[in-house]
Order: structure tokens, then C-alpha cells, then sequence
């Protein structure tokens, strides 16, 4: 699945409105959806913190941006809302209630129903299925509920990696959209409660750059939407995200278009790629280079071993790749190769070592995958197809 959009979080508490608005500017431009805030955060009377969320969604729509509140039904009863009244939330002008906590099935039908299509977000990070099969049961539209997962600004107590995909593989048979945070590297970026280590969902996505951390979610298949927790993120973070959510390269322009029509292999409809980051061999040449990033598709037909992830897509141009001396005796875990001329049959195939094994010859060594990216590896499933980045 295709990263559909991403968002930005903002903290009222601790940024002024000015600083939000340029940050919001920023973030526009490069394709953000979505800004998350906490309507906790603002101290004042119900009217004052009324009036600033007011402004602050003004600005927000001002830039084409939608708004997502986080709440909760104590705080939303001291400001006279209920589930079944959320018309303060529509004077204001929000767009998503995020409840950290529900109501209960019956009365969050009621809320997700309500006449100002305000959409409801539930907490992804609990036990929610059950509420789910309530709404699939009674007709629930899909764009009425959005599912996003907590962030957890305390080092070392982020969701498990497998319990965040065993969690989204259940969330995501009902059909509902599901969110997750990622976090900006910025030294400078903060948020709730002094956050100053990042505001993940996933923990060990924690340190990785913002775009390798995306772009693992993003290999899920199970998430739509990821949002920086922390603020604010550098201009060159925002950019990298881009990069993320470009489209995969028309088929047309591949240099083995023609090979491909023949064979029969353009059936499937090409949607998304899985990018990926190789930091490369020094020694790495003009042509293994080409080979690797140039070369597309670049995908495992599925009937693989479990030692590599293999391309065959490189040697139906049978390349000259001269064999390239590697003083590794073995191959390791996330080493990136490509075969030389030593198996000419099959020169110019690009692999990924999944299992370690011995270094005959037979490969050229192009470089090794960067950290992080060994979780989209094992995320790889047959016809994934895979686009090689060089790493920054």
C-alpha cells in the first residue's frame, strides 16, 4: 500500500501561533494533509481556548491544511460537548476528533454518525476490532472513521514491531484508514511533555531518518497516513518525504520494456515500488551502478531461496560485469551484489543477502543496505517491486 498522505503535529503550549503558521506554510508545500494538535494543551477559560483553536484552524485551512483535535470525553464534557452533540467542534471548524479514549460502541455510533461529517480518529493503539465489526455491522461509511495510532515521547516504551503489525493486519480487514507517527531528527524538535527524544508510534523506528522510517510503514501494506509527532521538521525532512510518495517509474521507460511485453509479464498493475537505501562499495562502478538504479523493474519473481532477494531483471541486457575482487570471505545479512561475468548466464541479476553464505567469486559486491532498511528486506513479498536509492 501506497503512502496516501502525511501530517504535521503542532504543540500551542509550547510555540506561538506565529511560529505555527510559518511552519504550516512550509509544510504545504511540500503535499501536507493533516496537522494534529491537543486541545488539552491551551490553559485558559472554555472561551478563550474556543477562540484560539478558532484561529489556529483558520490559519490551518488557510493553507488547505485539515485540523485533528486530540480529546477525550472528560475533557470534552467540561467544555459542553457530548456524543451526541459535537456542534461546538463544527462552529470551530474541526475536521477530525481524535478520541484517546471512546465512548463505548453504542454512543461512538452515535458520534461517527453525527449530521456535520466531522470524522471520528479512534486510538489504533489499543483494542478497538471489536467497536469495528460494531460499525462495519451498522453500515459505518468508511471515510467517517480514521484509525491513528498513539505516540510515545519516553524512550524505550514505543508499540513492539510485531504487535504494531499483528494490531494493523486486524485494524485493516474493516477497511477503515489507519495513521502512524514518525519522528523529525531535528536536535531542536520538541512536543507534549518536554518531548525531546521524538514522538514515534514504533520504537525501534525511533533514531532512523524520517524517510527511512516512513518508508518501513509505508512497507506494511497496512498504514495510510504517517504523521511527525515532533516539531519542528527541517525543511529538508518534509522534502525526503516526497521522495517517499513518488509514483513508480511508467513501464515504458524501462530499458527492458520490450522484454517484458513479450514475456507476458505486464499483466500486473504496477501501483507502488519499495524503496530502498544502499550505502555503496567505493569500488562500485559506472555499470554495476547503472545496473542497479537505472535497471527497472527490479523485482523477485518468487521463487527465490531463502538466502537472497533476487532480481533477474538486470541480465536480460547481458552486461558486461567483469568480475570486482571483495576481501569478504562471506556474504552478510543486507549485503547488496550483483553476479559478474564468472556465471555469465546470469550476469547482472541483483541480489540482497538474506542468509550469510560464501563468497565464490561469482558476485561483485555493490554495497551493504543503510540501518533500517533491513526491516523493508524482510517486509519484501514476491512481485514487490523494489526501487535502489543511494543513501544520504
Amino acid at each position: 500500500m501506497k503512502l496516501k498522505s502525511f501530517g504535521v503535529s503542532v504543540y500551542p503550549d509550547i510555540e506561538s501561533l506565529e511560529d505555527i503558521t510559518k511552519y504550516l506554510e512550509r509544510a504545504s508545500k511540500f503535499g501536507c494533509e493533516y496537522v494534529f494538535s491537543s486541545m488539552f494543551s491551551v490553559e485558559g477559560t472554555k472561551e478563550e481556548v474556543l477562540d484560539y483553536f478558532k484561529e489556529f484552524i483558520k490559519v490551518a485551512h488557510s493553507f488547505n491544511i485539515k485540523v485533528v483535535l486530540d480529546l477525550n470525553p472528560p475533557f470534552l464534557k467540561k467544555m459542553g460537548v457530548d456524543y451526541d452533540d459535537v456542534s461546538l467542534m463544527h462552529d470551530i471548524g474541526c475536521d477530525v476528533m481524535r478520541m484517546d479514549m471512546p465512548f463505548g460502541a453504542e454512543k461512538d455510533l452515535v458520534l461517527v454518525n453525527n449530521p456535520y461529517n466531522i470524522s471520528i480518529m479512534f486510538n489504533a493503539s489499543g483494542s478497538f476490532a471489536d467497536e469495528l465489526a460494531y460499525f462495519e455491522e451498522h453500515g459505518v461509511p468508511k471515510e467517517k472513521v480514521l484509525l491513528g495510532h498513539n505516540f510515545y515521547p519516553q524512550p524505550y516504551t514505543g508499540l513492539k514491531w510485531k504487535n504494531f503489525l499483528e494490531t494493523n493486519r486486524i485494524l485493516k480487514q474493516y477497511g477503515y484508514p489507519v495513521q502512524a507517527f514518525i519522528s523529525s531528527r531535528n536536535p531542536e524538535a520538541t512536543g507534549v511533555w518536554d518531548a525531546n527524544y521524538g514522538l514515534p508510534t514504533v520504537e525501534r523506528l525511533r533514531n532512523l531518518p524520517i524517510d527511512t522510517q516512513a518508508r518501513i510503514i509505508e512497507a506494511t501494506g497496512d498504514v495510510d497516513m504517517v504523521w511527525i509527532g515532533n516539531a519542528f521538521a527541517t525543511e529538508e525532512e518534509m522534502e525526503s518525504l516526497i521522495e517517499v510518495q513518488k509514483d513508480v517509474r511508467p513501464i515504458e521507460d524501462s530499458p527492458v520494456y520490450e522484454m517484458f511485453k513479450s514475456f507476458g509479464l505486464l499483466r500486473r498493475e504496477r501501483k507502488e515500488d519499495r524503496k530502498i537505501r544502499v550505502v555503496l562499495d567505493e569500488g562500485i562502478t559506472d555499470t554495476e551502478q547503472y545496473q542497479l538504479f537505472e535497471m527497472f523493474p527490479q523485482l523477485d519473481m518468487g521463487d527465490s531461496s531463502e538466502w537472497i532477494w533476487r532480481s533477474r531483471t538486470g541480465r536480460m541486457v547481458q552486461p558486461d560485469v567483469p568480475f570486482r575482487k571483495c576481501e569478504k570471505d562471506m556474504f552478510e545479512v543486507g549485503d547488496v551484489l550483483i553476479v559478474n561475468n564468472n556465471y555469465q548466464h546470469y550476469a547482472g541479476e541483483i541480489q540482497i543477502v538474506r542468509i550469510p553464505f560464501k563468497n565464490d567469486g561469482q558476485r561483485n559486491y555493490l554495497g551493504h543496505l543503510a540501518e533500517g532498511e533491513e526491516l523493508i528486506l524482510d517486509l519484501l513479498k514476491n512481485f514487490d517491486e523494489v526501487t535502489f536509492l543511494k543513501a544520504k
